[in-house]
């Protein structure tokens, strides 16, 4: 398997670098096309069935959130490359899979690479078979603050776990808890069990994911019908509960 991948990167030099960084140390990655703007990235995308693009962050006349913004139904993986590290947050919480900094690294290039083709490897082995957990249980019990003392609850009634700023919404199955605890401390709190953070905003008890679908970072349906992004940098994080 081979990743099909383009470059949309106004600089000539930059995409020379990049372009002999991949073809000697990333042979997997098979390049169809370069672009040095907006508009020529678009057409490139198109025209192609791709897998991964390499998109620098700032350029003429706009930016790779712009162009990502013109594209909101894609399959292919996102890598930003950038000469200012200040944009990583914006970059993956707006689903990229992996952030470089110029001048490129090889090894966080190799990474990158090898982030993205594991990624694609396991959404496609998904496709061959039921969707189906690891053989991982739940049996446990979690409490949970509130006012006027804690509550007991299953770990396996909960479906997913939803940040709402400095509280959580924990989700069963009819009904919705709010806790005054981060999501953080959740994530913590329920490490021992098959509950996978997908999003900044969610953490999601993976037994009971019914569906995953490709497209920006991609989604999972819970099976109360939840639809709930998920940030291309955690694919490889969830999509691992299903080898």
């Amino acid at each position: 398997m081979n990743l099909k991948a383009i470059l949309v990167e106004d600089e000539a030099n930059s995409r020379e670098i990049l372009r002999n960084y991949l073809s000697k140390y990333c042979p997997r990655v098979e390049l169809l096309g370069e672009a040095a703007s907006i508009q020529e990235g678009l057409a490139l995308i198109h025209k192609h069935t791709l897998d991964l693009v390499f998109l620098d962050v700032e350029m003429p006349f706009g930016n790779a959130f712009d162009l990502l913004e013109k594209v909101p139904e894609r399959n292919f993986e996102t890598v930003f490359v950038t000469a200012y590290d200040h944009y990583a947050k914006d970059a993956l919480n707006n689903q990229a899979a992996y952030y470089l900094t110029k001048p490129i690294n090889i090894d966080e290039l190799i990474k990158a690479v090898e982030y993205v083709f594991e990624v694609k490897e396991k959404e496609s082995a998904l496709e061959e078979k039921v969707l189906k957990t690891s053989d991982r249980g739940i049996e446990g019990k979690i409490t949970l603050p509130q006012q006027d003392g804690f509550q007991v609850l299953n770990v396996a009634d909960i479906l997913y776990c939803k940040a709402d700023d400095n509280y959580t919404e924990i989700y069963l199955e009819n009904k919705k808890i709010l806790v005054s605890k981060t999501l953080k401390y959740f994530e913590e709190a329920l490490s021992a069990f098959p509950f996978a953070r997908v999003h900044k905003s969610y953490l999601v008890n993976v037994n009971e994911v019914v569906k995953y679908r490709r497209g920006k970072g991609g989604s999972v349906v819970v099976s109360n019908g939840k639809e709930l992004l998920v940030s291309a940098s955690k694919k490889k994080e969830l999509l691992a509960y299903f080898d």
